[in-house]
């Protein structure tokens, strides 16, 4: 009686491609992300699972386990591009987003009022801006206004002061917008401005660079104001000055 001793042949061994196909398609979506730069923080995760499961990947091939050397290698270079552009993307948003700050800021910077050089000026200074504006307010002389001038009361006294206002920007200055007042006296009354034929009321129209525009104005003040103090304001984007002037 004889008995058959040939051994069986072994299973096949089953090749574990998934890590690297995984990487493959990783590595694909990664590298398509990471050329939009907002999406560079998908780029950035995707292309690093891409890189460290085609490295696996390629272990497995090194070790016999797996036979898609090619897709694992091909996935660990996508993660690794993925990673770069990550980077680029990264840095063109934060790039952008900086810049975007930064005119923020200039355009706050443009449009917040413009400081004069001082305030409490003396007859005959002048109050400098930024922008090359300059207002300048002289010493006041005792006016006579006509009897029925409006502004002006019987038993006050009349002062006449002259605003010079000289444009050395590079842009016209419009001085439709520019206000004036008065206090006068120890307790600061308002000092009504006098209208009549001699004196105006405000500026009128544009003051192109390197050009000055004169306007004379008259204040009405009790009988015994010792000072007069004049206010320019030459408009919204500057900040008003004063002139502490002495009268009587």
């Amino acid at each position: 009686m004889s008995y058959d001793t040939q051994v069986p042949p072994a299973a096949p061994r089953v090749m574990r491609n998934g890590l690297g196909t995984a990487a493959l398609i990783l590595g694909i979506i990664g590298t398509v992300s990471g050329f939009i730069p907002l999406f560079f923080w998908l780029a950035g995760i995707l292309g690093l699972i891409a890189l460290i499961l085609g490295l696996v990947g390629r272990g497995r091939v090194k070790r016999g386990e797996a036979n898609n050397k090619g897709v694992a290698l091909t996935g660990t270079l996508l993660g690794l591009a993925a990673l770069i552009l990550s980077v680029v993307g990264m840095v063109i948003v934060f790039s952008a987003a900086k810049d975007a700050v930064d005119e923020i800021d200039k355009a706050i910077k443009d449009s917040a009022p413009k400081d004069a050089v001082t305030k409490n000026l003396a007859a005959g200074d002048s109050a400098a801006y930024p922008d090359g504006l300059k207002v300048t307010v002289s010493a006041p002389k005792p006016y006579s206004p006509s009897e029925f001038a409006p502004g002006h009361t019987e038993g006050n006294k009349a002062h006449q002061v002259t605003v010079v206002i000289e444009n050395g920007g590079k842009k016209a200055f419009d001085a439709a917008g520019v206000s004036l007042s008065a206090r006068a006296g120890k307790n600061g009354v308002e000092a009504d401005q006098i209208l009549d034929e001699k004196n105006g009321l405000t500026f009128k129209g544009s003051v192109l660079p390197g050009k000055k525009a004169t306007l004379t104005v008259a204040f009405d003040a009790p009988e015994d104001a010792k000072n007069l103090s004049v206010e320019v304001n030459p408009g919204f984007d500057h900040n008003a000055s004063q002139w502490e002037l002495k009268v009587g």
